[in-house]
């Protein structure tokens, strides 16, 4: 998950066909009226590559990751150029304003691409734009490219209920845990997190929910807007804040942990495939009696 910006979100819908910015309703004029997107979108459907490069900052240069690597301006314009778009929709799921500098936009482009035969597919992007001087520039994003997992198309849903008792959850999960020969799943994260909406509808799929229901009670822990509330609970099961969220820890029913990620594993789970998931859930299920 960015951890740049931690906000809230707006909601709204575009849509662009053969002209540039053709269609737009919005619940969020401020985002709809962002020039500098509205003029990246349409440089991609025009095939426009030197007015999108122009786009992107050179001083700091703008930092493009996909998957595990950083990649750079260029190669993301040569990305998105050799899609050669034949109809784009641009639907956004979260945008926010931390600062009057700096603007966040989390959004997913349906792609018909104008190759192999106008084949269609999926990228979610996550954009941080920021003013320099009197322009906009992209200074950071980070690119999926066709994802496997299902991704929101909004973070409306309260996974992590701001008056919930974590510790009083743990402790009705283990009880249950204990009756039921289950262990825990204790998932830390936030409603602002990206990733953890990813990983929460994932975990709602026919592939992987069973998988739960007979081998876990998870817990959801919220770590707030600012990342401090349940201090002791990260501290008890060992997991490292600088290495983002969502982040999970397995624990026995009498609370003792069995596993903790400690390398962000999960941080990026926009980019994961439901075989990894799957595979973790496996691995660190209870053992037969």
């Amino acid at each position: 998950m960015n951890r740049v910006i931690k906000f809230g979100f707006v909601f709204l819908l575009l849509v662009a066909t053969a002209t540039p910015w053709a269609q737009t309703t919005s619940s969020a004029p401020d985002a709809a009226s962002f020039a500098p997107f509205q003029k990246w979108v349409a440089a991609v459907i025009t095939g426009d590559a030197a007015t999108l490069k122009a786009l992107y900052s050179t001083d700091p240069p703008a930092e493009i990751r996909v998957k595990d690597k950083t990649i750079s301006a260029s190669d993301d314009v040569s990305f998105w150029m050799g899609m050669k778009v034949r109809s784009l929709q641009v639907q956004i799921i979260r945008t926010t304003t931390p600062r009057p500098d700096v603007t966040h936009i989390i959004f997913r482009a349906d792609i018909v691409t104008g190759v192999a035969d106008g084949k269609a597919t999926t990228v979610t992007d996550d954009h941080v734009w920021l003013k320099q001087g009197n322009e906009w520039h992209l200074a950071s994003a980070e690119r999926t490219d066709a994802p496997r997992l299902e991704q929101p198309s909004d973070m409306k849903k309260e996974i992590y209920p701001a008056n919930a008792d974590a510790h009083a959850e743990i402790k009705e999960a283990e009880e249950k845990a204990a009756r039921d020969r289950k262990r825990l799943l204790l998932v830390f994260g936030a409603n602002w997190c990206f990733d953890c909406h990813v990983l929460d509808l994932a975990f709602h799929q026919p592939d992987l929910a069973p998988i739960l229901a007979a081998n876990y009670e998870v817990v959801h822990i919220d770590l707030g807007p600012d990342e401090h509330k349940n201090p002791d609970l990260l501290k008890q099961y060992e997991i490292p804040l600088d290495k983002g969220i969502p982040a999970l820890a397995v624990a026995e029913s009498d609370g003792s942990l069995v596993v903790s990620q400690k390398n962000g594993e999960f941080e990026d789970a926009r980019g994961l495939t439901p075989e990894a998931l799957a595979d973790f859930l496996n691995k660190w299920k209870p053992q037969a009696q």
